[in-house]
């Protein structure tokens, strides 16, 4: 039997690259597209091919070696979320790299997308709530998801839209908290300033959000939207200080020194019901 062939984009990048880690533990050929092949020089069994999709071609998915399966990762301008360029030059740019993958012949898609998506909307998010994003980024990819829905009626595929809530883990940008905390330690700081800490998030390490969205990749059918998150609500101090305590990290937090961000609610953490369940299905075989 020929193994299935699934290929993403953004593969340099941090989901991308733990991604790839996850895909390397199932019998599939794997092709990673990158703007720089050098960054994934170190990759083995995986065949790297250099494309930018802001330059989107017509043989697209001849350029993507005609996967089984497209997994999307790529996104530019993050982590600036009020960024215009989300929806004056990505979206746009997204659509037509997607839309002509899907001509040419794509028969699966996942896709990453934001928990930004649900705006403001406090409490346990479920994928059957309308999206009401608040900030250019989480419009963008709503916008995009809505475009590639109404795709779906001159073509046939299958779509996994990857709602992503917040992840963690080596390799993460520096902006990111646990980057930040990270380095605070090797510095030998004392004092690590934050936020109040109060706020509730859905926290995954960063190897338990590439094994859903490989999940999604390899479930063979047409989900829709799945949010992919743990389901379990954690204040920002008490994930802090777990991850201090993990680590043995000797500091003290200096709470409130931060405000707390204006783009996303006090609250707020996802359903975890779609995803448990496509996970339940694989371990089943």
């Amino acid at each position: 039997m020929t193994a299935l062939k699934i290929a993403v984009t953004g593969a340099a990048g941090f989901i991308g690259r733990h991604v790839l880690d996850e895909l390397m533990r199932h019998n599939v050929e794997i092709v990673a597209t990158t703007r720089d092949v050098t960054r994934l020089a170190d990759r083995k069994r995986v065949r790297v091919v250099e494309l930018d999709i802001m330059e989107s071609t017509p043989d697209i998915f001849k350029r993507l070696e005609k996967p089984d399966v497209l997994i999307h990762l790529a996104w530019s301008g993050l982590p600036n979320y009020q960024s215009l360029h989300h929806f004056s030059s990505e979206l746009p740019a997204q659509f037509n790299f997607l839309r002509r993958a899907i001509e040419g012949g794509l028969a699966s898609l996942v896709v990453a997308g934001t928990c930004f998506e649900y705006g403001m909307q406090s409490g346990c998010l479920s994928e059957n709530m309308i999206t009401l994003p608040d900030n250019p980024y989480g419009f963008a990819k709503d916008a995009l998801r809505k475009q590639i829905g109404f795709l779906k009626r001159s073509c046939a595929f299958n779509l996994a839209w990857a709602r992503l809530f917040y992840m963690y883990g080596e390799g993460q940008p520096k902006t990111s908290l646990y980057s930040q905390l990270q380095d605070a330690a090797k510095n030998g700081e004392s004092i690590f300033c934050m936020s109040g800490g109060e706020q509730l998030r859905d926290y995954l390490p960063i190897s338990d959000v590439a094994q859903q969205i490989v999940a999604l990749a390899l479930c063979g059918r047409d989900v829709g939207i799945v949010n992919v998150c743990s389901g379990n609500p954690i204040s920002v101090r008490a994930l802090v200080e777990r991850w201090m305590c993990e680590k043995g990290w000797n500091m003290s937090l200096k709470l409130g020194h931060y405000p707390y961000p204006v783009y996303e609610p006090l609250a707020f953490w996802g359903d975890a019901t779609r995803i448990k369940n496509i996970l339940n299905e694989q371990c089943a075989f």
